[in-house]
Parts: structure tokens; C-alpha cells; sequence
């Protein structure tokens, strides 16, 4: 059984991740940041499933925590074939506004969790193989006004992405990212009709994506049949870019 680590995985497009991996056959963990009752559900629900899931608490900012949330998973499933990184904040305000808090807090997730949960995994990888899967954003390929400090986050898992596979390629370690636009989550579902009308128009196949959408890009860039595919960026956003 194939073993997937997955963070941010209690809602959104982590949680479909996470039910994707699980229905696949992957015995897989899953890290959440608050909402605890989300998680534990989300665990009894797969587990009644036939699913080998577990949770861990973790601020993915927190490089210590990665390590043990790392060795845990290994210790209780086995070497992880499968690294998503999913987690991330958001602190959208304009850049004269924005503070140091709202530019850290933002960079040090975003972009350092991607780095703390890389560096946890790429040891034993490098020995056994594998596939890590990095989530950037439309915001990070082409710039977003009010998230500087977003954008900036995801433009730098794409370079992490490209450098990282560059380095491991030879060892069988495969590194994309997907870069998803305007996907549908419960987030996006409060936003008013008629602002998601005017979004929606936007892009080129007038729909958001979903979270099911993404959650199975992933599953293909973790199978072996990509095995020839790494340091890509998947732009998921409807031709919006």
C-alpha cells in the first residue's frame, strides 16, 4: 500500500485530496491547522470506508512539527510515496496597507511549509523514490493585485518546484505543482451572486473549477503514469491565464 502525507487537508481542495488518495488505495495522513471536528469527521468517514487515514494537528510553519509529523506518518504506515503540499493562508490587502505581520505570516506558510514538509520527506526519498506535488496558485504565475504578499508565496513554490526537481530527478523523486484558479469551495460559495457572476465571465469556459477536479490531478501526478512528467506547472483555472 502506497503511503500519502497530504497538508491542509480538512477542507477544500485538501479534503478532496485527501478523500481521492484514500479511495485510491492510499493509506494516508493528512495534517489540519484548527478545526479539529472537521478532521476527526473527515477520518471516521474514510475510515468507515475501508480507508487507512490518520490526522495530525500541525502549524505547517513550524519546521520541528514537519519533522515529527513526517516520522509519525513513516512509523505508523511506512516510507511516504506521496508528499501534497496543500496548506496555505490568505491576507489580501492592498501593498501600502499591507504589514510585516500580513507579509510573513503569509510567506512563512505558504511558502516555508512547502519548504519544511520538502526537506522532511526528500531524505528517504532519494532512497525509495517518489512524488511530491506542490499547490501554487494563478495567483503566482501571473500576479494578483491585493496579494502581494499571495502572489509572491505561490511564485516562489513554482521556482521551489523547478530547482527541487532539477536535483532529485536522477532519483527517481518527481516535483510538480498545480496552480489552480477560481476553484468552487465553501469559501468561494458564500461569495455574493453576483460577484461570482462577474468572475465566472471571466474565464474562458464560464465555470470555477472544483475541488474533485484538482484532487484528481494530483492522484495522476502521483501515479506512475507520470512517471515522465516533473518541474511542470499544471495551470487549472480554466484558461484564465
Amino acid at each position: 500500500m502506497k503511503v500519502a502525507l497530504i497538508t491542509g487537508g480538512s477542507r477544500g481542495i485538501g479534503r478532496a485530496i485527501v478523500e481521492e488518495f484514500s479511495a485510491a488505495g492510499h493509506a494516508t495522513a493528512f495534517t489540519y491547522s484548527r478545526d479539529r471536528a472537521a478532521a476527526d469527521a473527515l477520518v471516521d468517514r474514510l475510515r468507515a470506508n475501508g480507508g487507512t487515514v490518520m490526522a495530525f494537528q500541525a502549524d505547517v510553519a513550524d519546521y520541528a512539527r514537519a519533522a515529527e509529523v513526517v516520522e509519525q506518518t513513516r512509523a505508523t504506515f511506512g516510507p511516504i510515496a506521496t508528499l501534497v503540499n496543500n496548506a496555505g493562508v490568505k491576507h489580501d490587502v492592498p501593498f501600502y496597507k499591507m504589514s510585516p505581520e500580513q507579509w510573513k505570516d503569509v510567506v512563512d506558510t505558504n511558502l516555508g511549509g512547502v519548504f519544511n514538509y520538502c526537506r522532511a520527506v526528500i531524505g528517504e526519498m532519494l532512497k525509495t523514490g517518489g512524488a511530491i506535488i506542490n499547490l501554487s496558485s494563478v495567483s503566482g504565475v501571473s500576479g494578483m493585485a491585493g496579494q502581494a504578499n499571495y502572489s509572491a508565496s505561490k511564485a516562489g513554490i513554482i521556482g521551489l518546484t523547478r530547482s527541487l526537481a532539477k536535483e532529485v530527478a536522477r532519483f527517481g523523486v518527481r516535483v510538480n505543482a498545480i496552480a489552480p484558479g477560481f476553484i468552487e469551495t465553501d469559501m468561494t460559495a458564500a461569495i455574493d451572486p453576483e460577484v461570482r457572476k462577474k468572475l465566472y465571465s471571466q474565464i474562458p469556459v464560464r465555470r470555477p473549477g472544483t475541488a474533485l477536479e484538482v484532487a484528481r490531478l494530483a492522484l495522476y501526478l502521483a501515479a506512475d503514469d507520470a512517471a515522465y512528467v516533473t518541474g511542470q506547472v499544471w495551470n487549472m483555472d480554466g484558461g484564465l491565464t
